[in-house]
C-alpha cells in the first residue's frame, strides 16, 4: 500500500476485533491511527487501553461518543451531561484531542425539532468549557435525515454550524462525514463555512450501498462499494483547509461477520485506492 500516512480506522468498523487484536493489526499493516469508542474501550479498561495504543505508537484520532443531549427531564439531562463529562476525561486520557458528538434525538412524544437543538446548545454551553480544559474538542456530527428522530435532530451541516458557532472553534466544531452529508448540495459551501473558522475537527468516510438494511443503522458501505465520490468530499475538506487524518467508520453485519484482520486490510487497499494520495 503505497501511503496510509493519514489514514485512520475507526473501532467500529471492525468491532469482530478486540482492542489488543486491533492494535496488532494496525501494526503490522502500517496503520497510524485509530478512532476508538467508549464501550469497548471501558470494557478493556481505560488506563490499560491508553497503554495499549500509546505503547504501539498509535495516534487516536477521535473517540466516539459523547452526546445524546435533548432530553428535557431534569435527571436525565443531569445523567447526560454528567456522562459527556466522563467521555472528555476518556478522551483525554487516551490521548485525542477530538469527542465526536450524536446530538441525540426527539424526546419520547415531541415533535420539537428545534426545542432539541437548543437544548443541545444549553448542555455544550456547559460542556465546552469543560473540553477546554481537559485539552478535548467536541465535533458535532450531523447525521443523515432518516435519524432526525430517534438518534440525531442535528441533521446538516448548517444545523451543526449554527450551534457550534455560538461558542469558540477550540472548544465546539463539526464531523464531516461522506455517509451522512453526501445528498445534500449545500454541504461543500458548509464545508467551506466550516473550514474558514477552523471548526472540521475530524472527516470520516463511508459508502451509500443501497438498498438499506432492515433497520438502516448497519447500513454504511465499505468505500469504493457505493455512490458516494470519496475524492471529491475529501477535495472539499481540503479546500477548506483540513489536513489532519481521515477515518474510515463502517457499520455493516455482513462486514463485521468477516475474519476482521482481512477486512482492516481491504479497507486499507480502498482507502489508498479512493482517496487522493499525498493531498
Amino acid at each position: 500500500m503505497t501511503d496510509l500516512a493519514r489514514f485512520s480506522i475507526n473501532q467500529m468498523t471492525v468491532k469482530q476485533l478486540s482492542l489488543p487484536e486491533l492494535v496488532d493489526a494496525c501494526r503490522d499493516l502500517g496503520v497510524p491511527g485509530v478512532g476508538l469508542w467508549r464501550e469497548p474501550v471501558q470494557a478493556y479498561g481505560l488506563d490499560a487501553a491508553a497503554k495499549l495504543v500509546r505503547d504501539a505508537g498509535l495516534a487516536v484520532t477521535t473517540l466516539c461518543r459523547g452526546g445524546f443531549l435533548t432530553a428535557t427531564d431534569p435527571a436525565e439531562r443531569a445523567a447526560a451531561l454528567a456522562d459527556n463529562r466522563r467521555a472528555v476525561d476518556e478522551a483525554a486520557t487516551l490521548g485525542t484531542d477530538t469527542l465526536v458528538l450524536v446530538s441525540g434525538g426527539l424526546p419520547a412524544g415531541s415533535r420539537d425539532l428545534r426545542g432539541a437543538r437548543e437544548r443541545i446548545a444549553d448542555a455544550l454551553a456547559e460542556l465546552g468549557p469543560y473540553a477546554e480544559e481537559n485539552g478535548v474538542r467536541l465535533a458535532i456530527e450531523p447525521l443523515h435525515p432518516m435519524f432526525a428522530s430517534d438518534r440525531c435532530v442535528v441533521s446538516t451541516l448548517a444545523q451543526a454550524l449554527d450551534i457550534a458557532e455560538r461558542f469558540p472553534a477550540h472548544q465546539v466544531g463539526v464531523t464531516v462525514d461522506t455517509y451522512h452529508i453526501w445528498w445534500d448540495d449545500t454541504a461543500p459551501a458548509q464545508i467551506a463555512r466550516a473550514g474558514a473558522q477552523g471548526r472540521i475537527h475530524t472527516f470520516q468516510l463511508a459508502d451509500w450501498t443501497t438498498p438499506l438494511p432492515e433497520g438502516v443503522l448497519n447500513g454504511r458501505g465499505q468505500i469504493g462499494d457505493g455512490a458516494i465520490d470519496m475524492r471529491e468530499w475529501q477535495g472539499h475538506v481540503e479546500a477548506a483547509g483540513y489536513t489532519g487524518p481521515i477515518e474510515v467508520e463502517l457499520f455493516n453485519d455482513e462486514l463485521w461477520a468477516r475474519d476482521g484482520r482481512e477486512l482492516l486490510a481491504e479497507t486499507a487497499a480502498r482507502f489508498v485506492e479512493h482517496t487522493r494520495q499525498g493531498a
